[in-house]
Order: structure tokens, then C-alpha cells, then sequence
């Protein structure tokens, strides 16, 4: 399980965006958005550099990684 804390996610077009780049690197990928914390948490076998990096080329800032 893979959490990431999300600046600048704020609506349901965030969440899509967020949980399609997620995706994109792994197409199982289960993701869950709480828009009220910032926290993106995905079960992934993604690489955590490579999910980073396909949220913040969404426009989004991650601050934190667990």
C-alpha cells in the first residue's frame, strides 16, 4: 500500500485525474482519494518514484510519501 499526501486536489475531476495517472502504470491499481486530508493511498505494484511522478505530471503536488 502505497500513500501519498496530494496537494491541490479539490474535486471530482482531482480524483479522476489522480486515479487515471495511477493507472495508467498499473491498470489493477485500487485507489482511494480523500479530497479532505489530501491522501492518496494505492494498492500498486507501481514503483512509489514512478507513481510520484505520474501524479505530479498531472499538475498536482505530493509533499509526503509512506
Amino acid at each position: 500500500m502505497l500513500t501519498l499526501h496530494v496537494e491541490g486536489m479539490s474535486c471530482g475531476h482531482c480524483v479522476r485525474a489522480v486515479t487515471e495517472a495511477i493507472r495508467t502504470l498499473d491498470p489493477k491499481a485500487e485507489v482511494a482519494i480523500d479530497l479532505a486530508t489530501g491522501t492518496v493511498r494505492a494498492e500498486t505494484g507501481a514503483a512509489p518514484a514512478a507513481v510520484t511522478a505520474a501524479v505530479e505530471e498531472e499538475g498536482y503536488k505530493v509533499t509526503a510519501a509512506a
